[in-house]
C-alpha cells in the first residue's frame, strides 16, 4: 500500500518533468475573470460566453481523446470538458499545458482554464476548454471526504485540509465573518465609532482573569496581553468620545473548555449619557439583528435547548434566584454557608474560596440549565467591581447579563465613574489578589486619575465570539479556524525533513 511519502515522491517526479518541459510550477500571474459558482447559478445568462476560471483540481477522468477535470474555487465547483481536438498545443513560455501534459496533473494542483460555457452530452454544466495553464503543484494529496478526515486532533492541526474536505467547516467561518460584520454594521449604523486600542498594557483589567505576561525590550518593562477592552475604551469616554467600540482579540491565561479559549475575539462598546436600561433595550435589538443576518433565523435548536430570540426576554433578579434555589441570602450569608451550599450541590470548594467566587459558582450551577433568553439583573456589588450601585439597594449594581442556552453571552452595566468609589473597589480586588486570587483585578491608578478628570455617566457592553459558537452549535475550538495546540510533528514529516531538528 502506497504511503504518503510514496505519493509525495511521485509528485516530485512530476514536478521535475514540468520543469524539464520549461514550465514554471509556481507562476505569479493568473487571468481569472469568472467564478465557478456564478457560472452554475446563472448558466442561462452565461451560456456561450468565453471566460477564464481557476481553482484546485478535485477530480480527473480520462477517456481516450476526452478528459474531464473538476476544479473548485471558493464559490463552488465546475467541470472542464477537454477534447484533444479543441485544446491549443503546449506553450511552456505561457505555462500553457497541452493534452499530452495531463498525466503530470494531480488532484490538489491548481490550474487555470479558458473556454466556452455550455453543457456536456450528459447535461452537466461545463467549461469547454480551449487553453489551460499550470498555476501550482501540490506535493501532498488532499484527503477526500470519502477518506473520512474526521480525527478531531488531525482536523485541528491541519485545518486547511479540514476546510477543503469538509465544506460545512469552511462555511462556518464565512458565518463567523458575517457575525462580526453584522456587529460592526449595527454599531456603525447607531453612530458608534470604532477605535482600535492597545493589546499590550502596563496594567490589565476589566475582567476577572489571569493574564499572559510578556517583556518589551524597548522599554525594559513587563507588559500584559489585555484581558478586556474595557479600561482603555472608558478612557476614550473621558477623552470626549460618546459612542465608541473595538473588536479584536483578548487573552486570558486559563484552561480550554467548550466555551472558553485563552485567545478569542471580543467586542466592547461604551455609550456616554446612557444607562443600563438603555443598554438592555439596545442589545435586544442588536442580538436580533446580528443573529438574523448571520444565520437567517431567530429560532434555534441548541443541544437540549430550544431558543426563540424573536420575543420578549425574561428578567431574573440575582438574589431571588439564589435564595429560591439554595435557601441562602447572597448579601448576608457567611463564607461557611456558601461553602456548604457548594458541597451540597457537589461543586468544587477550593482552599482559597471566597464569598464572591463561591456565590458565582452557585449561580453558574443554575445557569447551565437555563434556555433563555433571560436577563440576569441586580448582581451583588462584591461580584461586579466596575458597575454603578443601584440607588434603591446599594448592595447590588446596575448590571445586565444575557443567559441563553446555559451560558452567559455578554455583560452590560452602568459604568462606575466615581473615582473614590472606584479606588476603594480596586483596593478590595487588590486584597483578593494578595490573598491568592490570581483572577482578581489589578489596581489601576492611571484609570483612577482619568476618572478624577471626569468621565460622563455611561453604559458599557461586551460580548465575545462565544455568542457565535453557541448559536452555531460548536465548541470553542471548533469555532475558531486555528486553535492553539501543543506542538507535535508526525513521523512522515520528520522523515521527509530529516535534516531539520524538531526538538
Amino acid at each position: 500500500m502506497a504511503t504518503l511519502q510514496d505519493f509525495r515522491d511521485e509528485r516530485l517526479r512530476k514536478l521535475a518533468d514540468l520543469q524539464e518541459h520549461g514550465f514554471n510550477p509556481y507562476p505569479a500571474d493568473t487571468h481569472r475573470n469568472a467564478m465557478a459558482g456564478d457560472i452554475i447559478s446563472d448558466f442561462e445568462g452565461k451560456e456561450g460566453q468565453t471566460v477564464t476560471i481557476a481553482g484546485r483540481i478535485t477530480a480527473i477522468r480520462k477517456f481516450g481523446k476526452l478528459a474531464f477535470i473538476v476544479i473548485k474555487d471558493q464559490s463552488g465547483s465546475i467541470q472542464l470538458y477537454i477534447n484533444q481536438a479543441d485544446v491549443a498545443p503546449r506553450d511552456a513560455s505561457k505555462n500553457q499545458l497541452g493534452v499530452e501534459d495531463l498525466p503530470l496533473l494531480d488532484t490538489g494542483d491548481f490550474i487555470e482554464a479558458t473556454g466556452t460555457i455550455g453543457k456536456s452530452k450528459t447535461g452537466e454544466i461545463s467549461l469547454f476548454t480551449q487553453t489551460f495553464r499550470f498555476l501550482a503543484k501540490a506535493l501532498r494529496p488532499m484527503p477526500s471526504a470519502v477518506d473520512g478526515f474526521t480525527n478531531k486532533e488531525e482536523r485541528m492541526r491541519r485545518r486547511y485540509i479540514d476546510m477543503n474536505v469538509n465544506q460545512d467547516v469552511r462555511d462556518r467561518f464565512v458565518r463567523r465573518s458575517k457575525f462580526w460584520q453584522a456587529t460592526r454594521d449595527f454599531l456603525n449604523d447607531h453612530d458608534f465609532v470604532e477605535v482600535n486600542i492597545p493589546v499590550l498594557e502596563h496594567t490589565t483589567g476589566g475582567a476577572d482573569a489571569n493574564p499572559f505576561v510578556t517583556h518589551m525590550d524597548a522599554l525594559d518593562q513587563e507588559f500584559y496581553l489585555r484581558i478586556s477592552h474595557e479600561l482603555p475604551l472608558k478612557r476614550l469616554l473621558g477623552a470626549g468620545f460618546e459612542k465608541v467600540y473595538d473588536i479584536g482579540p483578548r487573552f486570558r491565561n486559563e484552561n480550554y473548555s467548550d466555551e472558553h479559549l485563552p485567545e478569542h475575539v471580543a467586542m466592547e462598546w461604551y455609550w456616554a449619557y446612557a444607562n443600563w436600561q438603555d443598554g438592555r433595550t439596545f442589545m435586544e435589538d442588536m442580538y436580533k439583528t446580528v443573529l438574523q443576518k448571520t444565520f437567517g433565523t431567530l429560532q434555534f435548536s441548541l443541544g437540549r435547548f430550544d431558543v426563540d430570540m424573536s420575543g420578549e426576554w425574561e428578567v431574573w433578579d440575582y438574589a431571588t434566584v439564589i435564595r429560591e434555589r439554595y435557601g441562602i441570602d447572597v448579601h448576608e450569608s457567611s463564607l461557611d454557608e456558601v461553602k456548604q451550599a457548594l458541597r451540597d450541590n457537589k461543586l468544587e470548594v477550593e482552599q482559597t474560596e471566597n464569598r464572591a467566587r463561591g456565590i458565582d459558582k452557585l449561580w453558574k450551577n443554575i445557569r447551565k440549565d437555563v434556555a433563555g433568553p433571560v436577563w440576569l439583573v441586580n448582581t451583588p456589588t462584591f461580584i461586579s467591581p466596575l458597575a454603578k450601585t443601584n440607588p434603591d439597594d446599594e448592595r447590588t449594581v446596575q448590571r445586565f447579563q444575557p443567559v441563553i442556552a446555559g451560558s452567559e453571552l455578554g455583560n452590560g452595566l452602568s459604568e462606575l465613574n466615581d473615582p473614590i468609589d472606584q479606588l476603594n473597589r480596586f483596593r478590595e480586588q487588590q486584597a483578593m489578589r494578595e490573598a491568592g486570587d490570581d483572577e482578581a483585578m489589578m489596581l489601576d491608578i492611571d484609570f483612577v486619575e482619568m476618572l478624577e478628570y471626569g468621565m460622563p455617566p455611561a453604559c458599557g457592553w461586551g460580548y465575545s465570539e462565544r455568542v457565535f459558537w453557541i448559536f452555531e452549535g460548536v465548541t470553542a475550538r471548533e469555532g475558531v479556524p486555528f486553535p492553539q495546540l501543543r506542538t507535535e510533528y508526525d513521523e512522515t514529516t520528520k522523515a521527509i525533513y530529516s535534516d531539520i531538528s524538531f526538538e
